[in-house]
């Protein structure tokens, strides 16, 4: 009955510390601006085309390419709150040269392009995640 005692006083006296203040990430020192392209921009969708491509070639000696998107859309823009670096997160189908619809799970990220500069993306399209770096069926690449 001690412990319990002790341990919950431990914990009531230990919130406070545990609160923070939320600063947004467009009013910090070196500032973010949320301005992120939206989901179904052409840049994006060349720009994780141009990585799938890439990818196949290089690791899995592969011609696969992704031939043409389809219902993209957004499922939520920062998760996790204003004081985290500013994310979109998008899903839809894309259509690969072997001619089979896929589903495919993608984020556009600010700032953390080559060398922190400008944004990226991080996608992962279903049944191609050979590395299961976003398993199971690139659940790991939605929030």
């Amino acid at each position: 009955m001690k412990w319990l005692a002790a341990f919950i006083s431990c914990m009531m006296l230990s919130a406070p510390m545990l609160a923070r203040e939320i600063t947004p990430a467009e009013r910090r020192e070196v500032p973010f601006d949320a301005s992120l392209p939206a989901c179904a921009d052409p840049s994006v969708l060349q720009d994780i085309s141009a990585n799938f491509q890439h990818k196949e070639y290089k690791f899995w000696n592969s011609d696969l390419q992704i031939v043409a998107f389809e219902r993209v859309q957004q499922v939520v823009w920062r998760p996790w709150g204003l004081d985290y670096i500013p994310r979109r997160y998008c899903t839809g189908t894309v259509v690969v040269s072997d001619g089979y619809k896929h589903k495919i799970n993608f984020s556009i990220r600010e700032d953390l392009g080559f060398i922190g500069i400008g944004w990226d993306t991080e996608a992962c399209v279903d049944g191609f995640d050979r590395h299961y770096a976003f398993a199971p069926h690139c659940k790991q690449a939605a929030p």
